[in-house]
């Protein structure tokens, strides 16, 4: 699987493109800005935008959800608890002060255990409150990977003090969603580098009560 990550935007969102080698199609998951290169990553790959997936409804990872959505015909995947943040993105870019973004659709609501394909690849929804209310993140069972948005970072977890947090949430959400899986699993966090399950599982200090 063709799998790049680009930090996007003025706070550096990751944004994954996740591609499949056989059938050139591709799912672009966290759009949050600089549109253009994402577009030469997928044309240098040669890949067909199939699904545009986000992991929650802050500015800075929807950003270039709207033009993405209207360049491709691609639907955007979204959990409806976030429909609130998404419907305030003006007020969102003034606080972080970003330039206003577009609205996207919302065209699949996801819920938890829901099964996104690419190809033969499945990404299991985990919904993953705390961050936000609609957080989700993503499992990649056949690469042992998770995409797990603005809810686990290298030693840190998402903040809460953010309308919609919840620090009790996700806590719960780390515990019961994301720590279960293998210590191998690598995580892609929604900024920074890469960690995993099992780093985060001996080294994270927010997590050693869990």
């Amino acid at each position: 699987m063709i799998h790049e990550v680009l930090p996007v935007g003025p706070l550096q969102c990751n944004c994954s493109i996740l591609g499949d080698e056989d059938t050139r199609t591709a799912l672009v998951v966290d759009p949050g800005d600089e549109l253009e290169k994402l577009q030469k990553i997928l044309d240098r790959h040669q890949l067909k935008v199939e699904g545009i997936i986000i992991t929650h409804a802050h500015a800075d990872h929807v950003g270039a959800a709207a033009e993405l959505r209207r360049r491709t015909g691609a639907p955007v995947y979204m959990n409806e608890n976030d429909l609130w943040i998404r419907d305030y993105l003006d007020v969102q870019a003034a606080l972080l002060n970003m330039r206003p973004s577009e609205k996207p659709e919302i065209d699949v609501m996801v819920r938890d255990a829901d099964t996104v394909k690419l190809a033969d690849t499945n990404l299991i929804v985990l919904h993953t409150p705390g961050h936000t209310q609609g957080s989700i993140s993503l499992h990649l069972p056949s690469e042992e990977k998770l995409i797990a948005g603005d809810t686990l970072f290298r030693d840190s977890i998402g903040r809460t003090d953010l309308p919609g947090g919840d620090s009790r949430a996700i806590l719960v959400s780390i515990r019961d969603k994301l720590l279960t899986l293998h210590d191998e699993t690598i995580v892609i966090p929604g900024h920074g580098p890469e960690t995993t399950i099992g780093h985060e599982r001996e080294f994270n200090y927010f997590l050693k009560d869990l």
